[in-house]
C-alpha cells in the first residue's frame, strides 16, 4: 500500500450554535473579514446571527452576496477585486457549496499578481494564501478538505478544477442549527449525494483504511439520520447526526477520491446550471449496477451498514437490496429518476463528458474509463 500520510487540517469545530462563538474563532487569524454569503441566508434570517457574533468581538466584515451565478471565473473574480480592495485579512465563507468554492478561491489568489485565468488554465499558486474559514450549510463539504477547487470557467461553462496551496482553509464550523431551514426534499437529495460519494471514496483505487473506516461509520450514523435507530439508546437530533455524517463521508472523499457520479454532476452543473444533488442521486443507481459488476462485496458492507438488507440476506442478494434501497428513496421523495427530466438533451450530456473525460480524477476511478465509455453509462441514466 502507499504510505499514509495525515495531517489535521483545517480545525473542524461541530456542535449546535458553534457560530455564536465565530468572532472569537476568527479572531486568532485576522480583525477583518469578507463574508462570503449565500444571499438565502437573509431569507431564513440566519445572516444577522452569523455577523452579529463577528460585531460583538469588534472583528470588521463587510458581505460579498452576488454569487447567484455560482462559482464562476466571473463572479470569483469579482469577489477578489472586492477583498483587495477591502484589505481584508482573511475570507468567511458561508452557505452551500458555490459559497465555500469562492471563498476559498480568493483566500487562495489575494496575493497573486499573474493574470486571474492562468490559474483557471492550470498554473498553480506560488504565493501564501490568506485564512478561510468556510461555514456549510448543507451537511456535505469534501472540497474544503483538499487543494482542489472546481471553478466554471465563464468564457465557456466549462468545469475547470484549479489547484490551490495546502491546507487552505484554516476552520471548517459546522453548526447544525444552520441546517434546520433545509427542506425534506433538500435532506434527500443532499443525502443521496452523500451515498454516492461514501461509495466512491469507499471503491475508489486512493482508498486506504483511514478513509475506509470514515466511509463506514459515516454511513452507519447516515442511516440513523434516514431511518432511526434500531435502539432507544441514540436519541440523537436528525441535523447532528446529517452533520456528523456529512464530516465524515467529506473527509473520507478527501482522503480517498471522489468517482464518476460527482464528476458528471459537477460537469453537468457548470455547463447547464442543473442541481449538482439531483443529479448525484439520478446517477446514484446506476453507478452501483455498474460497480456491482467488481465491486460486489464492497458493495454487500454498504447495505448492511445502511440496513439496506436483512441480516440473513448476503451476496449479490444484498447489492440488489442496496440498489432497491436508493430507488425506495428516490420515489419517495419523487425526486427525477432520469436526466432527461431535467430537460438535458443527450448532445448536452456528451459535451460535459468532454470536459469531465480528461480530469486527473479519471485516473482514481475504481475501474478505467474511457470517453466512450462515460458516454455508454450516461446513457443509462438518461
Amino acid at each position: 500500500m502507499s504510505d499514509f500520510i495525515f495531517r489535521i487540517s483545517p480545525n473542524i469545530v461541530l456542535g449546535p450554535y458553534t457560530i455564536s462563538r465565530l468572532g472569537q474563532q476568527v479572531k486568532e487569524w485576522g480583525t477583518r473579514y469578507m463574508v462570503v454569503m449565500d444571499p438565502l441566508l437573509n431569507e431564513a434570517k440566519l445572516a444577522e446571527k452569523i455577523l452579529q457574533s463577528l460585531i460583538d468581538r469588534k472583528v470588521e466584515s463587510f458581505v460579498f452576496a452576488e454569487i447567484a451565478e455560482g462559482n464562476t471565473s466571473r463572479v470569483i473574480e469579482r469577489g477578489l477585486r472586492l477583498a483587495r480592495e477591502g484589505h481584508v485579512h482573511g475570507i468567511i465563507a458561508v452557505g452551500g457549496e458555490k459559497a465555500m468554492h469562492i471563498g476559498r478561491a480568493v483566500s487562495a489568489l489575494y496575493y497573486e499578481s499573474h493574470d486571474f485565468y492562468s490559474f483557471i488554465d492550470g498554473a498553480i499558486p506560488s504565493t501564501a494564501s490568506i485564512p478561510c474559514i468556510c461555514i456549510p450549510t448543507t451537511f456535505r463539504c469534501p472540497h474544503c478538505f483538499t487543494s482542489s477547487i472546481p471553478i466554471t470557467d465563464s468564457r465557456s461553462n466549462q468545469l475547470k478544477i484549479m489547484k490551490v496551496q495546502n491546507p487552505l482553509c484554516k476552520l471548517v464550523l459546522i453548526d447544525p442549527n444552520m441546517m434546520l431551514s433545509l427542506t425534506e426534499n433538500q435532506k434527500a437529495t443532499f443525502s443521496l449525494e452523500l451515498i454516492g460519494m461514501a461509495t466512491e471514496a469507499y471503491l475508489s483505487q486512493r482508498a486506504n483504511f483511514f478513509s475506509d473506516m470514515l466511509v463506514e461509520k459515516g454511513l452507519e450514523i447516515l442511516s440513523y439520520a434516514l431511518d432511526g435507530s434500531p435502539s432507544l439508546e441514540i436519541s440523537t437530533p436528525e441535523e447532528v447526526l446529517l452533520s456528523q455524517a456529512g464530516v465524515m463521508i467529506s473527509l473520507a472523499a478527501a482522503t480517498a477520491s471522489l468517482g464518476i457520479g460527482s464528476l458528471l454532476s459537477l460537469g453537468i452543473n457548470s455547463r447547464f446550471h442543473k442541481s449538482k444533488s439531483l443529479v448525484s442521486s439520478i446517477i446514484l443507481p446506476y453507478a452501483l449496477e455498474d460497480a456491482a459488476k467488481f465491486k460486489a462485496g464492497k458493495l454487500e458492507k454498504i447495505s448492511r451498514l445502511l440496513r439496506a438488507c436483512p441480516a440473513d440476506i448476503t451476496g449479490d442478494d444484498a447489492v440488489k437490496a442496496l440498489i432497491e434501497y436508493v430507488r425506495q428513496k428516490i420515489a419517495k421523495y419523487t425526486l427525477p429518476t432520469r436526466l432527461k427530466d431535467l430537460q438535458l438533451t443527450v448532445e448536452n450530456l456528451s459535451l460535459a463528458i468532454e470536459d469531465v473525460g480528461s480530469m486527473d480524477i479519471m485516473n482514481t476511478l475504481p475501474r478505467s474509463m474511457s470517453t466512450d465509455d462515460l458516454f455508454s453509462f450516461i446513457k443509462l441514466a438518461y
